[in-house]
């Protein structure tokens, strides 16, 4: 199915927006060198999101939104990355302490912000994510990340099922293929949160820091 003839087809009926919340947090899903060194078998030319996302950090420390970096770490043996490990074997570049588990060149949490380490796809899943935006009054969720049909996707299911507002950055999110990546998007937009542009997130924040 073409892209048009997919957007007709759900015209009508997958078309609702619930726009951006009253509070809400980033997090900047797996951006990790494993993403960004061409040795690495993960590799995903996603270079582009990276910097959108280094974009979006600045703008957002300064609107003094809760920004928060999500990472996989495994134990030497895998033995906590269950099926998604035996799945998925190049995720043995996430055992702790792997050099391909640092931050890429330019992204580095700072000390008053929050790392997840996690060992499956979604953000929230077996970590204190959702009591800690609930604690804290956040009501949405930017989302950007790696990759976009893996852990940003199940990241924005998430967020949408534990009740927060799924924003999803489209230049701040990526995949090591374009079909795969729009397609993706496509879903998210339709059915679990806004995906929205970067320049309209950027705006919104700006907006915060003013108010």
């Amino acid at each position: 199915m073409s892209t048009q003839g997919a957007q007709r087809n759900y015209a009508g009926v997958f078309e609702g927006r619930i726009g951006f919340g009253h509070k809400p947090a980033l997090i900047l899903v797996d951006f990790v060198e494993a993403y960004f060194d061409r040795n690495c078998e993960l590799y995903a030319g996603v270079e582009d999101a990276l910097e959108s996302a280094i974009e979006l950090v600045e703008v957002a420390r300064k609107a003094g939104i809760l920004i928060i970096y999500t990472n996989v770490s495994f134990h030497t043996s895998m033995i906590d990355g269950g099926r998604f490990a035996q799945k998925v074997a190049p995720l043995r570049n996430f055992v702790a302490g792997h050099p391909m588990g640092a931050w890429p060149k330019g992204l580095a949490p700072r000390d008053d912000e929050l790392v997840i380490s996690k060992q499956y796809a979604s953000s929230f899943f077996g970590t204190s994510l959702a009591s800690t935006l609930t604690a804290n009054g956040n009501d949405s969720l930017v989302i950007t990340g790696l990759s976009t049909s893996g852990c940003v996707r199940a990241t924005c299911v998430d967020a949408c099922q534990h009740g927060f507002i799924p924003i999803v950055v489209e230049e701040a999110v990526g995949d090591r293929h374009e079909d795969v990546h729009r397609a993706n998007l496509f879903d998210i937009n339709a059915k679990y949160g806004d995906v929205v542009s970067k320049a309209e997130v950027l705006q919104h924040f700006a907006q915060l820091q003013a108010d």
